[in-house]
């Protein structure tokens, strides 16, 4: 029996419940006055290629330093900031990358992510994939995590389920991304859609860890019943 992505959801839901994803310090944000969407963005360009627990620790140095927003990171000295998040690994590379988007915000956007994220979901996906070091899976996890918006997010642990089970789906980024919203959006409204996206997605990446790993645990996964690659 094949999946459909609102079936897997409802599995997934089931199993793992509300995940609340993506983490952010809110508290962190009201003492010092600085916009919590913008520690998800840094997330999000920290994450490329290393483990989310390398990320954390990057955030937290840049917290410590009272950095984690966007006048303080504009305006940081650069080898400052590399030190800073050296434990997300690439750390001049993104510490680059972290400099050249947010000083677009702040010369584009006058720094304010309302005026930002105010836009058409495509006109705001377009910009972000023509700025250096800004793939798909980078800028749609901006636009869904930081801007509430709908676009599902694929990533390796998407692709490798995906593949296994299988779903009725290529195995191209934008060819399963139209083949999840175009059946998620049959069963949601356009009100809900965004959050079923940020559990559905932040749900698949905690089955793949857990379960579908490279070499997986067939026998305890919550899909096995559904998955070909066990037989």
């Amino acid at each position: 029996m094949k999946l459909t992505p609102h079936a897997l959801h409802e599995i997934l839901l089931k199993e793992f419940g509300n995940l609340n994803w993506w983490p952010m310090d809110k508290g962190y944000h009201e003492k010092n006055g600085s916009d919590p969407r913008y520690e998800i963005i840094v997330g999000a360009i920290l994450t490329q290629n290393t483990a989310w627990s390398n990320v954390e620790k990057a955030l937290t140095n840049l917290k410590s330093q009272n950095k984690l927003d966007i006048n303080n990171i504009s305006n940081i000295k650069i080898e400052n900031l590399q030190e800073l998040i050296r434990p997300s690994g690439f750390f001049k590379q993104k510490a680059k990358r972290l400099k050249d988007f947010t000083e677009y915000l702040k010369n584009n956007y006058q720094g304010n992510l309302d005026n930002f994220f105010d836009r058409d979901i495509n006109t705001i996906r377009e910009e972000l994939l023509s700025l250096n070091g800004i793939g798909p899976e980078t800028a749609d996890s901006i636009i869904l995590y930081a801007g509430n918006l709908s676009i599902f997010v694929v990533d390796a642990y998407t692709k490798r389920i995906c593949k296994r089970l299988p779903l009725d789906t290529n195995i191209s980024y934008e060819e399963i991304q139209q083949f999840f919203q175009k059946d998620l959006c049959k069963k949601y409204s356009s009100q809900d859609i965004p959050k079923v996206y940020n559990e559905l997605h932040a749900q698949i990446v905690i089955l793949a860890k857990n379960y579908c790993k490279k070499n997986p645990e067939c026998d305890k996964c919550p899909l096995k019943q559904y998955c070909s690659y066990r037989d």
